[in-house]
Parts: C-alpha cells; structure tokens; sequence
C-alpha cells in the first residue's frame, strides 16, 4: 500500500508519528524497547542509512559508471544548490525568509532520490546515467549540510561532530569494498529503516507544523525540480553534451525521502538549529511528495520534445553492434 503512494515509505510513517505525537504525545514516552525505537531512534537509524550508503557506493550500484556523468549530477544537484542556500544564508541569517529557514533550503536542494533516479535512468538512458546513482548516494545523509554550514560560519559545528557524522559513511565504503557481499545485504536497508526512522521523526513534529510548513514545502518542491533539476539538464546538454537524452536531467530534480532526517541530525551536531527542526522537517516531506512525482513528469516531457524518449534496450543494442 505505501508504494502506491508517491514516496509513500517515507510520508505514511511520519504522518501517523505526527498523529501520534498531535493526539496521544504521551504514548511513546513509556521508556523501554518502545521509547528508544519510536521515540528517539532517529538518529541511529540515520547512521544506519548512513553506513549502508557508503557500503552501496564501493559496491554493486558503482559498476562502470563515468566519471564525467557523476560529476555532473554531484556539482548540479547537490553542490551548486546548497552553495546557493549558504550564499542565501550568509545575506539572511540561519533564519532563512518567509518562514523557511536555511536549514530547510539545504535539506531539501543538497538531497536526491537515488531510487527515482535509478528507475528513470535506467528506463531511459544507459550504463553512464545509472552509474551517475554514485552522485545520489554521496549527497545522502547530514554531512554535506554539516560540512557546508561549518565551513560558511552559518553553523557552529565542532570537528568531531564532522568526524561522528563521517565515520558511518567510511565504514560502509571500507565494507562495501572489502565484501561485496555485505553490499547486496545492506541494499535493503533503506527500505526497512525509512519508515521507522520517519515515524521517529514524524513523533517530534506537531500536526500544526505540518499544515503550515507542508504548503511551503510543495513550493520547495517545485523550486527543486525546476532549479537543480534545470542545472543537471543544461548539465547534460552542454557539458556532456547528450543532445536529445539531455532531459534525463530533470529526473535528478528531486528530494531523497531520508532528506527528513537531516534537520535532526545537524540539530545534533549544532543546537542552534533546534528552532527550525519540526518546520524544516515538514516542509522537507512535502518537497518529497513534490518532487517524486514532478521530476519524472517533467524530465518526460523534455524527452519527448527533443525526440529522446526511447526506452533503453542494452540487448538491441549489443546485437545492433555487432
């Protein structure tokens, strides 16, 4: 039923862990099993998602990807967006403007949908565009938004908090190196951490935050399509000049569902923050939402336009050749 629902994974859960928290606040603060897993288990669920993505970069998804493709994706989507939000933090304040703060912005532009991406690419494009997924996975998780806010002064985020927030990530690089196997293993981690860890998130949220934030959030979402997803596209077509399959690009204009996490994690690592966790958190899901079902739509439409939505056929192709 939950993947029905665009990005459903991840926004069923946190809104029943809005509700929970809305109407019975006291439910989950029982302690125990109960507490530590609906309660306050978002932070070790992230470092588990963390872990498993290092793991997926070293391992079967990196296959014989260009260098060149993933480049792109990384500097469009995630490096140049979150530039922008800490350039737009630096003039502002970590307050952000109409009640969207940079927290938010940096959640929602630094993260992509690796999953989206995958289907999309490789439906459409080729081995170059699939391995491009690396891109996804690296942007995955709180560290960039860490490493950007402490290296602008927007964040004061202590050395070992970067370290803390790194070492999962090593960890799962040096595993998925050293034993493929563990690779196929934790493949299925986000499909079985996601939802729980959006439950725990959802469980720090107010249903008042969530109608306020989440109209904003659809906004967002559609900046995130049209902008990073614009990047990446001007990124196919003029860098890697791809011509009429340049429109894959607008499949990376999206929000990875995990993304509602990083709030809370940079929370963590820098106090400051805390004010804009359950506000940045419900405009982020809603940028989820958006944008998992805008992107493909969009990246569709360019396709067509440019006479590049043909369906990629690696066996055709491989009899064609030879």
């Amino acid at each position: 039923m939950m993947q029905r629902v665009p990005a459903g994974l991840m926004l069923i859960p946190l809104a029943l862990g809005v509700l929970v928290n809305s109407f019975a606040p006291e439910a989950l603060k029982i302690g125990g099993f109960t507490q530590a897993l609906f309660k306050d288990g978002a932070l070790a669920l992230i470092a588990l998602l963390i872990f498993a993505t290092g793991a997926q970069i070293t391992g079967s998804h990196s296959g014989k990807a260009a260098a060149a493709t993933t480049g792109v994706v990384l500097v469009c989507k995630t490096l140049i967006p979150a530039s922008v939000a800490i350039a737009l933090g630096l003039l502002v304040g970590i307050d952000g403007f109409l009640g969207v703060s940079i927290l938010a912005l940096l959640a929602i532009m630094g993260n992509s949908n690796g999953a989206l991406w995958l289907a999309f690419a490789g439906e459409y494009g080729d081995e170059r565009d699939t391995g491009a997924y690396v891109a996804s996975a690296f942007d995955d998780g709180p560290f960039l938004a860490l490493i950007f806010l402490g290296a602008s002064g927007l964040g004061d985020i202590p050395i070992l908090a970067l370290v803390a927030a790194v070492v999962p990530f090593i960890l799962g690089l040096i595993v998925g190196a050293v034993d493929r196997e563990w690779t196929h293993v934790l493949d299925h981690v986000p499909n079985i951490t996601i939802p729980f860890m959006s439950f725990a998130v959802g469980a720090g949220i107010s249903l008042g935050t969530v109608l306020t934030g989440g109209v904003q959030g659809l906004f967002l979402g559609i900046g995130v399509v049209v902008f990073t997803g614009g990047l990446t596209y001007l990124g196919y077509r003029f860098v890697l000049r791809r011509g009429p399959k340049s429109g894959i690009g607008f499949a990376a204009g999206t929000t990875a569902g995990n993304a509602v996490a990083v709030p809370t994690a940079v929370a963590a690592a820098d106090p400051r923050f805390l004010p804009f966790v359950p506000s940045a958190a419900a405009q982020t899901a809603s940028a989820v939402l958006v944008t998992a079902i805008l992107a493909p739509i969009v990246a569709s439409w360019v396709l067509k336009r440019s006479g590049g939505l043909t369906v990629h056929d690696p066996v055709a192709e491989t009899e064609a050749t030879a």
